[in-house]
């Protein structure tokens, strides 16, 4: 499966549901107390993390997708440092604040990255649905995908109300589900339940045809547009009405803490969806920020450039050689990284030490080089006949093998110039005894306020003179 990255920044998700802080307590214990056979934590560090449905707009925020939160708090201190944490990120708040009940909060008291202890400070919130529905009808406008982050804390207690409101304006609406009764997400796009919450609706599953089976019976009685189950160790199930399943296997490298994981998998799924993204392609997204949020401690958002990473991962374009639009992927996560672009490019027919010095040096103006080179049909135009002696595969794949070179690609063309409109580099290198003004390419790098670097050749170093020198024995 093709993946690509998203254009996150034109895809408004709007999240309803259950608010609440993930606190954690840090801190070095060295004794066990006199009081009771319990380890001492010397508390030094109090950190705060947006929790449930706060974290699902955090990881939408954290993708680059603008992300507005309806849900419910308490008037108390839990309430401010939510609202100024997601203000921070850029997260819109609406929150319905009942004065006589608390934020709810979940305390952790973690030492050595070990969780030792949890307290939930929580009351079911007594919600005015009618005016959580006013909140959500008026932010709907220009919205591209609604989500019910459910954890049956009180938030949310018109889901229907709430889906119908998307439906007649045409947004897909995803459900993160809980509780035993899921005809309350009668209608939604979307649902994603985890296994044990899949099976406490529809039974235990003992194969993955069963899942399938089951899966197809809940949507139809719910009326769904698609089942997402997420199976932890075994990945996830997509299914959807008229198509064959999609079984994605998971993508975890090393499970740390799954704390968030469902949150991460809605969020990227949300964003993803709203910037265009079909399902299944959709669901591939997610499946990879899941396996890296499982690597990290506690409640945690994915950012945009590690799921870039991920993405080029999978697609094999990490360094080497790539299509152009897997080198586009690559650029801009370099970027992202705040890392700099060197452009060269040449035929680079028979590799000789010339070329190596001169990549070396090319490679030194920056932190990543990509080289351009000429496939066959121009390198003879440009060579003439008999030339090139190696294919353009051959010699790419040589190229990829150089420390210095990071990405190499082909182009068609006699000159790497529309290939420099969409890389856009902030170095463009040429090696010879040209002028600035003279390098193919220069205007263009220059338009944009990049720069453009002239580097000395190897002397006696020449594949024309390689080629003559065997052609003469």
């Amino acid at each position: 499966m093709k993946l690509s990255m998203p254009r996150f920044e034109q895809a408004p998700v709007l999240v309803v549901g259950d608010v609440m802080l993930d606190r954690y307590w840090h801190g070095g214990t060295s004794r066990i107390s006199p009081e009771a056979p319990v380890p001492v934590v010397k508390v030094d560090q109090i950190e705060d993390r947006p929790g449930g449905a706060a974290n699902v707009a955090l990881n939408i925020a954290a993708l680059g997708a603008p992300a507005t939160l309806v849900g419910v708090t308490g008037e108390d201190e839990a309430a401010d440092s939510l609202s100024a944490s997601l203000s921070c990120v850029g997260v819109k708040t609406r929150f319905q604040r009942i004065h006589d009940q608390p934020t709810i909060v979940k305390l952790r008291v973690m030492s050595r990255h070990q969780q030792l202890l949890r307290m939930d400070f929580e009351e079911l919130f007594n919600t005015d649905s009618d005016a959580l529905a006013k909140d959500v009808d008026a932010l709907l406008d220009g919205v591209k995908v609604l989500v019910l982050s459910d954890y049956g804390k009180g938030a949310l207690r018109n889901h229907q109300a709430l889906v119908q409101l998307a439906r007649k304006r045409g947004i897909p609406v995803l459900a993160d589900p809980k509780g035993k009764d899921f005809s309350v997400y009668r209608g939604a796009s979307l649902i994603t339940p985890n296994l044990s919450e899949f099976e406490a609706i529809v039974g235990i599953c003992t194969d993955e045809a069963q899942l399938v089976s089951k899966g197809a019976k809940l949507m139809q009685e719910l009326e769904l547009g698609a089942l997402l189950v997420t199976r932890g160790e075994h990945g996830m199930t997509l299914l959807r009405p008229q198509f064959a399943p999609l079984h994605l296997p998971a993508r975890a490298r090393e499970v740390f803490d799954v704390t968030g994981a469902g949150d991460t998998v809605i969020s990227t799924l949300a964003a993803s969806i709203a910037a265009g993204e079909e399902l299944p392609q959709a669901v591939a997204l997610a499946n990879l920020a899941a396996g890296i949020v499982v690597g990290k401690l506690g409640t945690a958002a994915i950012s945009a450039p590690e799921l870039r990473r991920a993405v080029q991962r999978e697609q094999g374009s990490e360094r080497g050689v790539m299509r152009p639009d897997q080198l586009l992927i690559a650029i801009e996560d370099a970027r992202a990284h705040g890392e700099k672009i060197v452009f060269t490019n040449g035929c680079f027919d028979i590799l000789h030490a010339g070329h190596v010095t001169y990549l070396e040096q090319a490679r030194a103006q920056g932190d990543r080089l990509v080289l351009a080179v000429n496939d066959d049909a121009s390198v003879s135009r440009l060579k003439g006949p008999g030339r090139p002696i190696n294919s353009v595969d051959r010699r790419m794949a040589v190229l990829a093998g150089l420390g210095a070179v990071d990405w190499v690609v082909s182009f068609t063309e006699d000159t790497p110039e529309n290939l420099l409109k969409l890389v856009q580099p902030d170095v463009l290198v040429k090696g010879g005894d040209y002028s600035i003004d003279k390098v193919v390419g220069a205007d263009i790098v220059t338009a944009y306020g990049g720069e453009v670097k002239v580097l000395g050749l190897v002397e006696n170093s020449s594949t024309t003179a390689i080629v003559d020198k065997i052609r003469n024995r």
